[in-house]
């Protein structure tokens, strides 16, 4: 590899250029791939046909070499359309109906019920939305807070658990010749990400808390409570059009959750060889090789949801493998974005040295290093934002964070990685054109547009403290695990906010507005 200096920054330009311009994400990581290769085909004097041949050459490797995150995609796919056809998520919702009794309870149960699906994000906001909204309807909470709790528990959890989509999607972005895994890597970050732990927490709060809502939110919630759950139509895809059995129980959903995360976590310790080299836990996972292990832990789940519906005639095999190929088109989409994301990060990596060059530019420009952090969420945010996707935004920044990190300031490498984790899950549950902001109103039955407005404000209080703690971490992380403090007041600031019930008085519905307003008319009237 030969650094080509300027021309390097070239592609991830394009990209991002091209994504907020049209709104094309596939379109614009192509374009990226093929801008690289051109520049590097001109600076070694090849001719464009060859620099063409690097890019599917390119894209071919990157793609085989990660065949395993594809399979895990595909397979799990599969698994949430298996168990749709069965009838094990209807005969939850029937299950659950029953169960609560408050509006609190059934706010709770739909955040739990996320929790437990933290596997993959198109799993959970599916699973979630379609399972939980009959309960929520019965104690008239809103669809705009119900597709609120789906959205941010499906990314929050998903990239906070070693065992996911997400994490094995970020591990394979992770360069491989530093001194972590990937797995290592990841595990380092999970406590840095104030945002994903700060969204989690503060589900739960305004589902314990009772008039902890404000802005559109608030709105949402009084006409829900006075006029009633709104019907809007819903938004198709190969899942919620299936015809789904009768014949399902509440366990047809629960025995392939349960295996499918019991199988993977199995898988990782058995693939980081756990039980051959009598490695400790922690050892297993860190050298396991995330996205076989999860492949491996998806299969496992699909052999179980087999035979416990067709010996049982709950769906005839024909119809369980129509909806196992159902399932595997609907990650069709996802599996084309991580294999240009792979592709362009290579072409940046190994082919144009663009992390080498903006590190010298970096280190010449005198941009204060603690900065870091702090800008990398704001940049990771805003193209998150634009593009709608969190895993182009780790496929563009994750090596060119890491290597910067790596060559001038190693002690920031994880921080700086997590402040890129934090900034591309916020500014993919903000934007409009995310897949997970539309899969999360769609099984909510919320309009999309009310499920991005009514959000927006809930995540930004989060983003906001944790940038805080980041700007604050950037100058003690040479300090090592000093940059627990300054997130630490990030949490107690959001905490304060919450508790103080700032939000609310600060930022309140039209709704609320409107009784201030009257009460002030009746306090002057006396």
């Amino acid at each position: 590899m030969q650094d080509v200096g300027i021309w390097s920054v070239i592609p991830p330009l394009v990209a991002i250029v091209l994504a907020v311009i049209t709104k094309e994400v596939i379109f614009s990581l192509i374009c990226g791939i093929f801008s690289g290769t051109v520049i590097y085909a001109l600076y070694h004097q090849l001719s464009l046909v060859q620099g063409f041949s690097i890019t599917v050459d390119i894209m071919i490797t990157k793609l085989g070499e990660n065949i395993a995150m594809i399979v895990f995609l595909s397979l799990l796919g599969g698994l949430v359309a298996v168990i749709t056809k069965a009838g094990g998520s209807n005969a939850y919702a029937g299950w659950a109906r029953n169960r609560f009794q408050s509006r609190r309870s059934a706010l709770v149960a739909t955040a739990c019920f996320s929790v437990c699906l933290f596997l993959d994000d198109y799993f959970n906001c599916i699973t979630s939305g379609t399972v939980m909204r009959p309960v929520t309807d019965r104690f008239c909470i809103s669809r705009e807070k119900l597709s609120y709790i789906v959205d941010m528990m499906a990314a929050a959890l998903a990239i906070l658990a070693p065992i996911s989509s997400w994490a094995a999607s970020v591990m394979s972005y992770i360069p491989q010749d530093g001194g972590l895994t990937g797995m290592q890597a990841f595990l380092h970050a999970v406590p840095l990400n104030f945002y994903a732990v700060g969204t989690v927490f503060m589900v739960f709060w305004v589902c314990v808390r009772k008039k902890a809502d404000f802005g559109p939110m608030a709105d949402a919630e009084w006409r829900a409570e006075h006029d009633g759950v709104r019907e809007t139509p819903e938004t198709e895809n190969e899942i919620t059009r299936m015809e789904v059995s009768s014949k399902g129980k509440v366990w047809d959903l629960a025995i392939p959750i349960a295996a499918l995360v019991v199988f993977s976590v199995l898988a990782m310790l058995y693939v980081g060889n756990y039980w051959k080299d009598h490695l400790s836990l922690m050892e297993a996972f860190g050298q396991t090789d995330a996205p076989t292990a999860l492949a491996l832990g998806g299969a496992g789940a699909l052999l179980v949801a087999f035979f416990l519906f067709v010996p049982r005639k709950v769906i005839p095999m024909s119809e369980f493998f129509k909806a196992f190929n159902d399932g595997v088109k609907s990650m069709v989409g996802a599996s084309v974005i991580l294999t240009l994301a792979w592709s362009i990060s290579s072409v940046c990596r190994d082919y144009l040295g663009t992390g080498e060059y903006v590190a010298r530019l970096v280190r010449d420009s005198g941009i204060p290093l603690p900065l870091l952090p702090f800008i990398s969420m704001i940049v990771a945010g805003l193209l998150a934002f634009a593009t709608g996707t969190s895993w182009g935004t780790f496929g563009i920044l994750i090596p060119i964070v890491v290597t910067i990190c790596e060559a001038l300031a190693p002690e920031m490498a994880i921080l700086s990685l997590s402040a890129v984790l934090a900034g591309s899950v916020f500014g993919d549950q903000v934007s409009p054109i995310s897949d997970v902001v539309i899969l999360s109103s769609t099984s909510s039955g919320c309009e999309l547009m009310r499920h991005v407005v009514t959000q927006i404000p809930y995540a930004l209080t989060v983003a906001a403290c944790a940038a805080v703690g980041y700007f604050i971490a950037g100058f003690t992380a040479e300090l090592g695990y000093a940059v627990y403090l300054p997130l630490s007041l990030g949490s107690f600031f959001l905490l304060l906010v919450l508790a103080l019930c700032i939000l609310p008085a600060v930022f309140p519905g039209a709704e609320q507005k409107a009784a201030r307003t009257q009460r002030r008319e009746s306090a002057r009237g006396q």
